[in-house]
């Protein structure tokens, strides 16, 4: 995994003797079988910042069954490490690879599952969504979205893989849209 950044946390008063954390934690995801995009944002009021990105890799030697439990496995760590909030993830879009795209769903419901064990609520939104969300077009390609998800989160570098990139973008999009609990 990623390192992370750290930030300092900003707290609200919601009533006279109580205040709570302001930073809300999103982990974005880029759902695949090969290779699924991960990435954690954090909001604070209107600003967001950069919390860690990775990829959850698995062998197409292996039977479909070891491969869905390994994304399990990884899936049901990165949320005990990073304690996500909440989670957003990119919906299945079927562009000519009906086969990948089935492989790809089967890989959804795991991690529907995962979220739901540890009592995550799951929003999603549609491909053309985030990268209007993050480049102001949707129809933007790759590079577009690394290079904007580099600029909104304060980076140095584009992030690396793709798919990681895309989860980050995800997860700016889902900040970006006013359902935040």
């Amino acid at each position: 995994m990623s390192k992370t950044s750290t930030i300092t946390p900003t707290f609200r008063k919601i009533s006279k003797n109580r205040m709570i954390n302001s930073v809300v934690r999103v982990l974005g995801i880029d759902p695949g079988l090969a290779s699924l995009g991960w990435g954690v944002v954090l909001r604070d009021g209107a600003r967001i910042f950069y919390g860690a990105h990775g990829c959850i890799h698995t062998k197409p030697d292996l039977d479909m069954g070891a491969r869905l439990a390994h994304i399990r496995d990884e899936l049901q760590e990165i949320i005990m490490i990073q304690r996500p909030d909440e989670i957003a993830m990119e919906d299945l879009f079927f562009a000519q690879n009906v086969t990948s795209g089935l492989a790809v769903a089967e890989a959804r419901g795991i991690i529907r599952l995962v979220a739901h064990d540890a009592g995550l609520i799951m929003h999603e939104y549609k491909p053309v969504t985030v990268k209007q969300a993050v480049t102001g077009s949707g129809r933007a390609g790759k590079e577009e979205v690394q290079a904007f998800v580099k600029m909104v989160l304060g980076l140095s570098v584009p992030p690396k893989p793709d798919h990681a990139a895309d989860a980050l973008a995800v997860g700016i999009c889902h900040c970006q849209s006013g359902v935040l609990q």
